[in-house]
């Protein structure tokens, strides 16, 4: 493996990394009917981006099922009718990224496209925003001047903060808070971009550097032939994503593409210890 802060990424052309993610759930006592759902596997191709091995297994085993949903990720679910004290998931794949422009093309029809203007729990917008959204749409009659200034906005406004926000955190608690993590400022730039018009989706996944899953967002403009063109920006940071982004999943919302989720019987809750492993295997300079 190579050491990712001593390479040159403005002279390196394709990066392919190998990702490692381990999830251990614990209980004081069984469970029982536990049903599982996990969103953790990157796509077999996003843009540059293309998955050249994947694999998930479960201890205690139970086989995994695996369909896509209708934005095209690869859900597994796995059910265990009894489990006595914990269960584990192992994630391992390897995608190799290749540098283009930071936008590409998606073949996606009106239909698909109105779906990123709606917002629900997590994104809808309350009066702040809509505020907030109508002075940048008077400002910026061009949509990618648009999609940069909302961009800029937020990590403007809010300040990275763990422990004040949690995954029910809506995008207006988070404005109003100015504080939160990843997902808040993806949540709050898909609220002004829907309450401006302009269409939107959440992505799910890696940045190099990390120990943890990354969140960033991805405007939709309409594309020259039909269909869409995706700019990728990161709110948190205030840039556009670059190679050292791995794409795992798309939604509307956090809520669409949560990593790992569930529901099972017991009078108790458990705990969960997540461990996220990102490292460069092989690079190709220009």
């Amino acid at each position: 493996m190579l050491d990712h802060y001593a390479l040159d990424w403005d002279t390196i052309a394709s990066a392919t990394y190998h990702i490692e993610q381990r999830f251990r759930y614990e209980y004081p006592g069984p469970i029982f009917d536990l049903s599982h759902r996990l969103v953790v596997l990157p796509p077999p191709v996003h843009a540059d981006q293309e998955r050249l091995s994947g694999s998930l297994t479960v201890l205690p085993h139970a086989p995994p099922h695996s369909r896509d949903d209708h934005f095209g990720n690869e859900v597994v679910t796995f059910c265990m009718e009894r489990i006595d004290g914990a269960f584990e998931i192992a994630v391992d794949a390897v995608v190799r990224r290749t540098r283009t422009t930071r936008e590409h093309t998606l073949p996606l029809e009106a239909r698909e496209l109105a779906a990123y203007l709606e917002s629900g729990r997590l994104t809808r917008a309350d009066r702040a925003i809509a505020e907030v959204a109508a002075g940048l749409r008077g400002r910026y009659s061009c949509d990618r001047d648009l999609a940069e200034a909302i961009v800029a906005l937020v990590h403007g406004e809010l300040v990275y903060a763990k422990g004040v926000t949690d995954v029910e955190t809506s995008a207006a608690a988070a404005f109003e808070l100015k504080r939160g993590v990843c997902q808040d400022f993806a949540h709050v730039a898909l609220a002004i971009a829907r309450a401006c018009g302009l269409p939107a989706r959440y992505v799910s996944g890696h940045l190099l550097g990390e120990g943890a899953t990354h969140a960033w967002i991805e405007f939709l403009l309409p594309g020259r032939d039909g269909g869409a063109v995706a700019l990728s920006f990161d709110p948190t940071y205030g840039v556009p994503t670059s190679l050292r982004y791995v794409v795992v999943a798309v939604g509307r919302d956090y809520g669409d593409v949560a990593p790992t989720s569930g529901a099972y019987r017991a009078p108790y809750a458990g705990t969960l210890d997540a461990r996220t492993h990102v490292r460069v295997q092989d690079v190709a300079y220009r």
